[in-house]
């Protein structure tokens, strides 16, 4: 049989470099490597991406960056390698969100924009309140500590705290209500009191 492009393409897909992986290996590697993966990667675009309405066109992105890369060499082991492009990939649009085309505004200076940086005074105090914060979170019991930071700054729910420290969410939302109840006790309780306080 002569070898036309058609049924080369079949068995390889070639690339100008020369490289080529076979279509029905990288097909079942996508398929038993890659698509198992996708519960964890949901998860992950989940936690880090606050437009929950592009989660699949992001997972999506992702899977044609990953077969693509895999069509010049398939990556072992896969799952750091999915994790990899899936960080790259929102870090990406991240900065595109940040980006404002300048060619839409003809005249900058008609713009009467204010800056949005804060004077120097605002700064200061933000920085201080946030050394208070910070004091006042010191201050809490450690997982009472660890249970705040994981609900306010990194935004996870109670279900995931619990999992994630190897408790039970009642005792979450315990840890929680006491972690609130002493950091307004230690951020707007009497000064007083404060400075006799362990």
């Amino acid at each position: 049989m002569v070898e036309t492009p058609e049924t080369t393409r079949e068995a390889f897909d070639l690339r100008p470099d020369g490289a080529a992986v076979k279509a029905h290996e990288l097909k079942n590697w996508f398929v038993s490597e890659i698509l198992p993966l996708e519960p964890s990667l949901m998860q992950f675009l989940r936690h880090n991406w606050r437009h929950k309405d592009d989660l699949a066109d992001l997972r999506q992105d992702i899977y044609v960056r990953i077969y693509e890369a895999a069509e010049k060499q398939i990556p072992r082991p896969a799952k750091p390698f999915l994790f990899a492009v899936a960080r790259n990939l929102l870090i990406d649009r991240y900065r595109r969100e940040r980006i404002i085309p300048i060619d839409g505004v003809p005249d900058l200076e008609d713009i009467n924009i204010a800056a949005d940086e804060p004077g120097p005074d605002r700064s200061t105090v933000a920085r201080d309140e946030l050394r208070r914060v910070q004091a006042a979170l010191d201050q809490l019991p450690p997982r009472c500590r660890e249970a705040v930071i994981l609900r306010q700054v990194e935004g996870l729910s109670r279900r995931e705290i619990a999992t994630r420290m190897g408790i039970a969410e009642k005792t979450v939302k315990n840890h929680l209500n006491d972690g609130a109840n002493l950091l307004i006790d230690i951020l707007h309780g009497d000064p007083a009191s404060e400075e006799h306080a362990p």
